[in-house]
């Protein structure tokens, strides 16, 4: 098969995914791939699980699109599953993460215009990301992105992660919201201090201003709570969720507080909001998430990682083993990052390197013991390697 078909995005390696189960992907030639990947957190129940299929299967037969113009059955259903479980009331359905931040980026500005006098200035943390659209490529916080696309965005504001000072200096008149992740996923697993998100809620109080946690890829389990924002006994006034909440469909979600219900008809929408199929997969992930416990089972998983991990600091000299539930980071001595994901790879499993010296590990949210021990043998044949002076 051909590859010259596809625009150049990204650098991908030669092999041609063709099916999935559960753990484990298999590409045209048969080899088999341990995925601690995920989809890059997507694949929340892994691959091709039966609940996705039977919801597909029935809703499907039944009704696929109505036009976004018409409530339907399921996206009623998901609504309320998505509002009983959260502290929010209202929710706006999407196809991505980008468009869900997009959503509460408006939001945001809305909010201001209406109750600051026109503010539209929203806050972010340097590290972050929240997508690849104009709007959030401005809003995340990478230097590197700065020249893309010019002209950007106006109206975004970055401060380091992880400092309240920064934060307070940046407010002004002009603010109307601060967003940021409560765990930078692409940034490397930089996980928020508790101090720091309690001081966030106090300065968003006090000064009258939006607080939006971007939870596309903490949401749904991933970190060992249901939500993020539960790890910190506060309640943000806006969240963003994708990436798990399909397990591997295209769908996103923003949800707000009752008070922040402020849209005006067309003022925002979408050819695919709350279409019926996505609805019912969405639905069907969340109940398996929340019947199955996958977020204790996530906490419980990712302590076991962590451990193991810990008794290799020495050995291989990897430090700063971090993160919540089943995200996870670790430094490397050296940046070899990419040569290490790459040679996994030839190994049998898939592990990513968010930067040259950071391995990210993000499995699907139903990884075992038993999948967490054979991961490792084969990082750990990885680190020999590379410890011998091998190439990778």
């Amino acid at each position: 098969m051909s590859k010259t078909t596809i625009l150049f995005t990204a650098h991908r390696p030669e092999a041609v995914m063709e099916r999935g189960e559960g753990m484990y992907l298999w590409d045209t030639e048969g080899h088999e791939y341990l995925d601690f990947i995920g989809g890059w957190a997507v694949n929340s129940l892994g691959h091709c699980p039966a609940a996705i299929q039977q919801a597909l299967a029935e809703q499907s037969a039944k009704l696929v699109c109505a036009s976004p113009g018409f409530y339907n059955k399921p996206m009623l259903e998901f609504a309320e599953q998505l509002t009983a479980l959260s502290c929010f009331d209202r929710v706006f359905f999407g196809s991505t993460g980008a468009e869900a931040n997009e959503s509460a980026i408006k939001l945001a500005r809305k909010y201001g215009a209406i109750h600051r006098n026109g503010a539209y200035e929203i806050i972010t943390a340097l590290g972050g990301f929240h997508g690849r659209t104009l709007a959030t490529m401005s809003a995340t916080g990478k230097p590197q992105w700065e020249p893309l696309f010019a002209p950007k965005i106006p109206g975004f504001v970055h401060v380091p992660f992880n400092d309240i000072d920064a934060m307070r200096q940046a407010v002004s008149e002009r603010t109307c919201a601060i967003m940021l992740e409560p765990v930078q996923g692409e940034g490397g697993v930089n996980v928020a201090d508790p101090a720091y998100v309690a001081a966030l809620r106090e300065l968003c109080d006090e000064q009258g201003i939006l607080l939006i946690f971007d939870e596309i890829q903490t949401g749904l389990g991933r970190t060992g709570k249901l939500f993020a924002y539960e790890h910190y006994g506060v309640e943000p006034d806006i969240m963003t969720l994708g990436k798990g909440i399909g397990g591997g469909f295209p769908l996103s979600a923003m949800l707000a507080k009752e008070q922040y219900n402020l849209f005006e008809a067309g003022e925002q929408g979408g050819t695919y909001t709350g279409q019926p199929l996505a609805m019912a997969v969405g639905k069907a992930v969340v109940s398996e998430i929340v019947s199955r416990d996958l977020s204790s089972h996530a906490d419980r998983m990712g302590g076991y990682l962590k451990e193991k991990l810990q008794a290799w600091q020495e050995r291989f000299g990897i430090c700063r083993i971090r993160g919540l539930g089943l995200l996870i980071a670790f430094d490397l001595p050296t940046p070899s990052g990419k040569a290490m994901a790459e040679a996994c790879m030839k190994h049998g499993l898939l592990i990513n390197s968010p930067s040259p010296t950071v391995i990210r590990i993000i499995p699907p949210l139903i990884v075992t013991q038993e999948d967490i021990d054979r991961m490792l043998v084969v990082l750990e044949q990885v680190f020999q390697q590379s410890k011998q002076g091998q190439a990778l």
